[in-house]
């Protein structure tokens, strides 16, 4: 793992991160399905985000999540009851050292981990060893590099960067979603194929203004102010300036982009 997690486990981060998955459903999941009676392994399922969706999408399938972190297991929990899904099984676990059988499971998910990881290579190697021969493994990642909003603004795109260098100092990268072809493939997955998905937003997608411009990516930039200024990285208040222009690309004039990358891959 990582040093830290750079966005902290806390509750501003558990909205955001329910605001993201709830306004990325269809253009990340709309083909995230698994037929009836599989096993599949959700490693880093986190506060659950992902997880609702993956049991709602596979009803059928049998769903073991697991996290390095209990209070985020916890509150997946309580998503999944709330939503009254009976097709997951939470277990607290570590990628690196994972208590099940090889190749007891038929596919397995995993979501805006890797780019948190030191050693994603060694992560893909140690999950394909309980992914059983012509079972599949799915990743989606996202890409700090592929930003680009109207009006333009050097200083949010320095705002932007205190993650990226927060990451990388954490021994993570937040640009991994470029990098999923070659990963899976050095891992020793076949017929990889990976797909981009962009998330355009301008003033006539108002539920993406809100949702993904507002609450999701300029929340998750703002979240390491404090850690970012204390690191040294960026003055207080160019910070603020780079927020604040982030914030007027959800003006009516204003667009936002960003690229995730949604990457398949077979044993």
């Amino acid at each position: 793992m990582t040093k830290a997690y750079v966005h902290g486990y806390n509750q501003r981060e558990n909205i955001r991160l329910q605001d993201q998955a709830s306004t990325l459903v269809e253009l990340l999941h709309s083909d995230t399905s698994y037929p009836a009676g599989n096993r599949i392994l959700e490693a880093g399922c986190g506060v659950g985000a992902q997880t609702v969706t993956l049991a709602k999408n596979s009803p059928g399938a049998l769903i073991t999540s697991i996290d390095i972190s209990e209070t985020s297991l916890d509150e997946a929990r309580k998503k999944t009851d709330a939503a009254g899904l009976t097709n997951v099984l939470f277990e607290h676990a570590d990628i690196f050292n994972l208590p099940y059988v090889e190749k007891s499971f038929d596919h397995i998910f995993i979501c805006f981990v890797l780019e948190h990881l030191a050693r994603p290579i060694k992560a893909l190697r140690e999950l394909k060893h309980y992914l059983r021969e012509g079972g599949t493994i799915t990743v989606i990642e996202g890409d700090h590099g592929s930003v680009c909003f109207y009006p333009d603004s050097e200083t949010a795109h320095k705002a932007i960067q205190c993650q990226v260098e927060l990451q990388r100092r954490a021994g993570g990268n937040a640009m991994i979603g470029r990098e999923l072809y070659p990963l899976l493939t050095l891992s020793g997955f076949k017929s990889v194929h990976v797909s981009p998905r962009m998330v355009y937003v301008d003033s006539s997608k108002p539920d993406l203004v809100e949702g993904f411009t507002k609450k999701t990516f300029t929340a998750m930039t703002e979240g390491v102010r404090e850690a970012a200024i204390m690191a040294g990285i960026i003055e207080e208040k160019v910070f603020d300036q780079g927020i604040r222009d982030l914030y007027r690309t959800a003006e009516a004039d204003g667009v936002f982009c960003y690229t995730f990358f949604k990457a398949i891959g077979i044993k």
